[in-house]
This record gives structure tokens, C-alpha cells and sequence, in this order.
């Protein structure tokens, strides 16, 4: 694999463009591999790159139903931030916040990484109380976060009318290292750095089926044929069920249609993630100009990439109080993604009834920002048996009782 840089650039340019190699290979399977891990999303493939670069497993193969990146990986407003209540996950969100911060250059490959700050805002005494424990968790587990006051708040984001009609903004929980990053670009790296490594990229490729003797995996069926592994990983966010009943195991979990949507591009109004979780509303503006929109998950199972004009009207309006400006703004285009929620809003990284067999699985709607960290534990996991980062999240939690809860405690699980 050449070295992207300046001055790769400045010989192609001379040429015409014309030396550049593909930016990650398109093999045929093989008909056996020592991991197969079915899902090319971020998870999938940041799990393939640290087996790779952590314990030297490179007879991997990432199996993809669609094109990479062409599920949640894409569909998403690329929010970072690691300022969750519960140890646990406040440890594998910073894990990945850190770890984004030199993916650019571990990767060789730009992954516009903006840590430009995320805010929290709070709109009700009850928000208050709860950014403050936030904050004075976030200090006991080394994650920077802060308690800001309304002044700071319009002096970060001027645009913002914090004299709400009906919720005015009383303070906001501020997170000055979070951020955002290129979604498509992050898989595209990571593929990359896995097809440099020798691993295989398989696309269009859909799992129709998993074998096992004795009790342990021993081959996946697919529409490009049989073929065999050693160990399995599942990672493939809203179709997480459907691939479990075939290795014939349950997940407690739920599928449904996050939506976003962004506005047609303007010059630049606002440097910082904004997230109103009272009203159900958060808002970026991406490098192109567009105001990167997004709000609350459907109220119904269902597997749709398509958005609704419930959720448009829902989310825009509940926008449009902190930020009037918005109501002048045209919409581009809008999307959805098919995410898989858990009972406590908390991941599943885990062994599974299946013998080496791991699901990775459950991120909700907050799987963008844990993308590094959450491949660093899978890898983890999948290579030594045990990962200090995953170890809260096994699937076995929920009948134990052991609930790791976000669905109050961080406010919103974005």
C-alpha cells in the first residue's frame, strides 16, 4: 500500500493521477479463514484492523451483505463525545474518543476529525442536577467535562436563543475535546489499513446461514459460497437478531429507524455540537456548510432506511425554539438508519452460546462515537477470550441483573 502524502499527491499530480492504487482490495473469498467477521461497518472493520495491529491475526475476512459502510456507518450525524454517567461506558467512549483523535495518522488516511466541543444543554432544574453528576463522575473516570452556565452558553453559540419559550437554556454540560469526524471516511480507513494488512474485504456478499460441529462455529453460509472459519464475529448494528437466531441464540435487543436529516449549506454559524435533549433535538454544521440534523428513534420496530415526516416536523420544531434561525434553512436531503437498541441503552460485546462465536451489538443510537474503542475490545475479546473494556457488556448481563443504565443517566443516548 503507497503512503498517502504531500508530496504523493504533488508526483500524481504531475502524471495525471494516474498511479493511484486502489484503496483497498476485492478478493474472492477463500473457503477458510481464522476469523470471520460478518459486517464492514466501522465496528466490523475497526475489529479486523486491532486483531490485525494488536495480536497479529491477519487471516481475517469481513463479510459485507451491501457495500462498506452503506449502513449505519453512513447514516449517521458523526456526534463523539465519552461523557457518560456509568463507569463502564464512559471507559470504552473515551477509549474511542482518544483513540480518534490520532486515527488520521494510525490509519494514513483523513478521517476529519474535528474536535470542536459537544454541549449538553440544560433545560430543566432536573437536567441541572443531572449534568452536575455527570460532571462530577466524568472528573472521578478522567473524562474532561464541565458544567457551563447560560452566558457561556450564548457566548460558544450566539446563534442560540437560550430564552426558550417554553424551555429556556439554564446551563449546559460541555465537553470541550468531543466532536465530530467524516463517518464514510472512517470506514473507508479502516478498510483500507485491513486490505494493506492482507485481510479480505468481501462486499455483496450476504450470511444466509451459520454452520457448527460439536457445539463451536465452524463455517458461515453465504451467497458467494461456504465458507469456514475458527472464530466468528458478528457486528452488523439493526440485523444483529436476525444473524443470532442463525447461530441459534436470542438477543434482548430491538431494532428501529434512527432518523437525521441536513439542511442546504449556509456559512459558518456555529463551531460545535449542540445537543437539546429536553426538546429532542441536536445540530452540527458539517465543513460543507450543511446543518447536520438529528432527533429522537421511531416508537415502533421496523428495518426502514427512510425517514418520516413525523420525525421531520417532531424534530425541526423542537430545533426551532433554540435556534430560530433554522426556520428560514431548506432541507437537502434525510435518511435513516436501522439501530439496535438494548434494554438498558448500553452495548453487547460479548461470547455468545455459540463456542467462538462473539456479537458485537446493541449500540442504540450512539455506535459512531464508539467505533475505535468498541473494535479495540471486540479484537480484544475475540483474540484473548477476556477484554477489561467489554467486560461489563456481556449479553448475559440482562438476566443476571447487572444493567449498565444510560437511558436516564446520560440524558439521551446519542
Amino acid at each position: 500500500m503507497k503512503r498517502y502524502s504531500v508530496f504523493a499527491i504533488a508526483r500524481e499530480a504531475m502524471r495525471q493521477h494516474s498511479g493511484w492504487d486502489k484503496a483497498w482490495a476485492s478478493p474472492e473469498p477463500k473457503t477458510h479463514y481464522d476469523v470471520v467477521i460478518v459486517g464492514a461497518g466501522g465496528h466490523g472493520l475497526a475489529t479486523a484492523y486491532y486483531l490485525g495491529k494488536n495480536f497479529g491475526i491477519t487471516n481475517v475476512a469481513i463479510i459485507e451483505k451491501g457495500w462498506l459502510g452503506g449502513g449505519n456507518t453512513g447514516r449517521n450525524t458523526t456526534i463523539i463525545r465519552s461523557n457518560y454517567l456509568q463507569d463502564p461506558s464512559a471507559a470504552i467512549y473515551e477509549k474511542a474518543r482518544s483513540l480518534y483523535e490520532t486515527l488520521s495518522q494510525d490509519l494514513n488516511y483523513n478521517v476529519m476529525f474535528s474536535p470542536r466541543g459537544v454541549m449538553m444543554l440544560a433545560q430543566t432544574e432536573h437536567e441541572i442536577r443531572g449534568y452536575k453528576r455527570t460532571a462530577m463522575a466524568n472528573a472521578l473516570q478522567g473524562v474532561e467535562t464541565r458544567f457551563i452556565t447560560p452566558a457561556e452558553v450564548k457566548r460558544i453559540v450566539p446563534i442560540m436563543n437560550i430564552d426558550g419559550p417554553r424551555y429556556p437554556v439554564l446551563g449546559a454540560l460541555w465537553q470541550p475535546r468531543g466532536g465530530t469526524a467524516r463517518h464514510d471516511a472512517v470506514a473507508w480507513g479502516y478498510a483500507r489499513a485491513c486490505s494493506a494488512m492482507g485481510m479480505h474485504v468481501i462486499q455483496n456478499c450476504e450470511v444466509i446461514g451459520v454452520e457448527s460441529v460439536g457445539g463451536q462455529v465452524s463455517a458461515v453460509a453465504t451467497t458467494k459460497g461456504t465458507i469456514g472459519c475458527t472464530k466468528l464475529g458478528i457486528v452488523v448494528a439493526g440485523h444483529s437478531g436476525h444473524l443470532a437466531n442463525m447461530a441459534g441464540f436470542r438477543l434482548p435487543v430491538e431494532s428501529v429507524a434512527l432518523q437525521a436529516m441536513v439542511s442546504e449549506p449556509i456559512k459558518p454559524a456555529m463551531d460545535c455540537v449542540v445537543m437539546a435533549n429536553t426538546v429532542h433535538g441536536y445540530m452540527s454544521q458539517s465543513d460543507k456548510g450543511e446543518m447536520v440534523i438529528g432527533g429522537g428513534a421511531d416508537h415502533f420496530n421496523n428495518y426502514t432506511q427512510r425517514g418520516s415526516w413525523m420525525h421531520i416536523e417532531e424534530t425541526v420544531r423542537a430545533l426551532i425554539e433554540t435556534f430560530p434561525m433554522l426556520s428560514r434553512l431548506k432541507m437537502l436531503r434525510q435518511w435513516g438508519g436501522i439501530v439496535d437498541m438494548t434494554g438498558d441503552r448500553s452495548p453487547i460485546i460479548s461470547k455468545t452460546p455459540l463456542g467462538n462465536t462473539f456479537i458485537n451489538c446493541g449500540w442504540g443510537t450512539g455506535g459512531f462515537k464508539a467505533i475505535p474503542g468498541s473494535g479495540w475490545a471486540m479484537a480484544e475479546l475475540m483474540a484473548k477470550g477476556a477484554s477489561p473494556l467489554a467486560e461489563e457488556f456481556s449479553m448475559y448481563r440482562f438476566r443476571e441483573g447487572r444493567f449498565i443504565d444510560e437511558s436516564v443517566a446520560a440524558g439521551v443516548a446519542h
